[in-house]
């Protein structure tokens, strides 16, 4: 499935149909995460249940620490 994610157009696999098995992927696996698709912010509790159709523009936010 092809996908828009932080501006950059990607091919994800068949088996990531959801926000959350897009989190549980390593590069986003373990991170505070915000999610928008297509213009709306997606609630942390419907992760599980928002599913993706082809060239959905996802913006993923993560926070950063430092000082």
């Amino acid at each position: 499935m092809n996908l828009i994610i932080n501006g950059k157009a990607l091919e994800i696999a068949e088996d990531c149909r959801t926000v959350a098995d897009l989190l549980s992927r390593p590069e986003w696996s373990g991170r505070l995460v915000i999610v928008e698709r297509n213009g709306e912010i997606v609630n942390r509790e419907h992760y599980g249940e928002t599913s993706f159709c082809e060239g959905d523009r996802l913006e993923l936010v993560h926070f950063v620490g430092g000082g």
